[in-house]
């Protein structure tokens, strides 16, 4: 999947390497709820299609390969057991969608969605220091995985909604993905040596773009700039090992406009969003 990932990285790309990494192993325990199949064109990936319950679909095609689409879409039928099915793309990826409205499919409209934001990394401002009674470092080695889930698991258990699942041992296997590198996972100490805010980069070498997957801040230590020094210190780091550019993907509607505001403010651009289509019954 990864393989096939990078070989077609684009700014028509709706996946980076690393996002892959992150959602297959962010989480542990969920493999039995996933169905994921490959395509292959002598010896060679050309499509990978993940499926989860209870009607999701996540998907990368090849364009050299549109044929491919339908069956993607058949086998989605046969292993997904909810009544709706719904594909995320992003609108770049024209083709596809007209296949989906072939297919019966309708574009989704209104709640959430996710926007996707660039930026170079030529013009780079440097990283502020934090504040007062807080450091700054990356990640030294597995001995870290417990406290870096902890931070995340603050972050990103918000109210309202189910409490994050990332766990120790789910980011000792996120450490072990290929891709991932310590020195590109960034965090911010409290004066006790609590993490408190973060950010994880993943490089694709080979087309030198980096993604920020994931990033963010305990709610008690809001507001205080830590996500912008964690941030600009992890993407210089991966400036240094060859990125160009780097891309971020964030809440584009008003519901959560703070995770969006952050990364504009230091200097990523919208250039393209996720679409779902629905098809019930």
């Amino acid at each position: 999947m990864q393989a096939l990932t990078q070989r077609l990285w684009s700014s028509a790309s709706r996946w980076h390497i690393g996002d892959l990494a992150w959602s297959r192993f962010q989480h542990i325990g969920r493999e039995p709820e996933w169905r994921t199949a490959l395509w292959e064109c002598d010896g060679e990936p050309v499509a990978w299609a993940w499926a989860k319950p209870p009607g999701d679909l996540d998907l990368h095609l090849d364009p050299a390969h549109p044929d491919l689409a339908p069956e993607i879409l058949r086998w989605f039928d046969e292993v997904a057991p909810g009544e709706s099915r719904t594909v995320t793309m992003l609108d770049a990826e024209t083709a596809l969608i007209h296949v989906l409205r072939r297919h019966g499919y309708v574009e989704a409209t209104g709640g959430p969605f996710f926007i996707h934001l660039r930026r170079s990394l030529a013009d780079l401002p440097q990283p502020p220091d934090p504040p007062a009674g807080y450091t700054r470092r990356c990640v030294s080695g597995e001995s870290d995985a417990d406290a870096r889930a902890r931070v995340h698991r603050a972050a990103f258990s918000l109210p309202g909604l189910p409490p994050s699942k990332v766990s120790g041992d789910s980011y000792r296997a996120v450490m072990r993905a290929w891709s991932y590198r310590s020195e590109l996972d960034w965090f911010v100490e409290a004066s006790d040596g609590t993490p408190v805010a973060f950010c994880l980069v993943w490089l694709d070498e080979h087309n030198r773009v980096a993604v920020l997957e994931p990033v963010g801040t305990d709610p008690a230590h809001r507001r205080r700039g830590l996500a912008r020094a964690t941030i600009l210190a992890a993407l210089h780091a991966a400036r240094e090992l060859g990125a160009e550019s780097a891309r971020v993907c964030a809440r584009g509607d008003d519901d959560y406009p703070s995770a969006r505001a952050t990364y504009q403010a230091v200097g990523f651009r919208r250039y393209a969003r996720n679409v779902s289509y629905v098809r019930h019954g």
